[in-house]
């Protein structure tokens, strides 16, 4: 067995005598397996608190950039404070660029100011365009990994992604507007922030994909571009209310859930089903009023701690190989609120 501990240490963590270690470890036989068990356990502590020895006092740097309505980075910034104290002993600070109607131009200006300024490591969540993917590209040459939140940029050069599997949620919230609604023929329409961010083309995809395949009673309309900002939504669902008078459901992909139940108001158009994502405090409320039947909600403090994790692993403070599967999707409604 190959290991860098004194034997002295690996049979005192092991409760044995130097010879019965020596025996195991040389495979020499004449030893009962359940010892054999105990020598190799006592490896593995040693193992784990070598790497915990190495960690201790060890600085981590992070920044968060995201591109978000201020209530999901509220979201996501608190889930983060949460994790930090958990990566004891190594210790994490984040400093965060939030933006709710960022241009790229800002947005990349941001990522370079980090790459000049220096960082252990980005959280990012950002639109799928060139531009970001370039920047991303100057930060992992200089040793910079990049982690994507929620939204993902698989063709640029980030260490990895964390967040739901975003087709599985349409998948799911198409199921759920097809329970509630029945067999007619209905109209839903899905809002989207914006159509530059691949998460969410993700979820629309995947809506889609069920409603061909098992809901063709569903007849699909987009409103898209508000960018989760409330003013800029209302006005935008308005306009397309207006045109489509067949639409009685709403799959929210990009939030702003509260402007959207007030265009619904202000036109006095009755909305039957109103599936959303996250339980940001917005979402909370339109679930005890019963606005919302139902969010698809995913663990964020499961994911900021894999983010934190592919950071350490990226700088030889983890162990390599940390898990890349997609959060579980979430069904949340007001019987089973958190």
């Amino acid at each position: 067995m190959a290991h860098t501990h004194l034997l002295k240490d690996i049979a005192s963590q092991a409760g044995t005598s130097l010879a019965t270690v020596d025996r195991v470890l040389n495979q020499r036989g004449g030893v009962r397996q359940h010892t054999v068990r105990r020598v190799e356990q006592a490896l593995q502590e040693l193992d784990r608190q070598k790497n915990q020895v190495g960690l201790v006092g060890r600085k981590f740097l992070v920044d968060v950039v995201m591109q978000a309505p201020q209530r999901f980075s509220l979201l996501v910034r608190t889930a983060l404070e949460q994790v930090l104290p958990g990566l004891h002993p190594a210790i994490f600070r984040a400093r965060y660029h939030l933006g709710e109607d960022q241009t790229t131009t800002q947005l990349v200006a941001t990522l370079d100011k980090i790459l000049q300024q220096g960082s252990h490591g980005v959280l990012l969540k950002a639109p799928d365009v060139p531009e970001v993917s370039q920047a991303i590209a100057r930060l992992q040459a200089k040793g910079i990994p990049v982690v994507t939140l929620v939204t993902d940029l698989p063709g640029s050069a980030r260490l990895a992604y964390v967040g739901m599997d975003n087709r599985a949620a349409g998948h799911t919230a198409a199921y759920l507007v097809s329970q509630w609604l029945g067999k007619r023929k209905t109209g839903v329409l899905v809002s989207i922030s914006s159509n530059r961010f691949r998460g969410e083309e993700e979820r629309e995809i995947g809506f889609r994909q069920a409603v061909r395949s098992q809901f063709k009673n569903l007849v699909l309309h987009e409103v898209s571009e508000g960018l989760g900002l409330h003013d800029a939504t209302v006005a935008l669902v308005r306009k397309r209310l207006k045109q489509l008078p067949d639409v009685e459901a709403v799959y929210s992909i990009g939030g702003a859930n509260a402007a959207i139940q007030q265009a619904f108001a202000q036109l006095q158009r009755p909305c039957r089903v109103f599936i959303a994502h996250d339980l940001d405090a917005d979402n909370l409320a339109l679930l005890r009023d019963g606005t919302l039947q139902a969010v698809l909600h995913h663990d964020l403090q499961q994911d900021m701690r894999q983010a934190c994790l592919h950071i350490m692993a990226a700088h030889g403070a983890a162990p390599a190989g940390i898990s890349a599967t997609p959060s579980a999707v979430q069904v949340v409604t007001p019987y089973n609120l958190p």
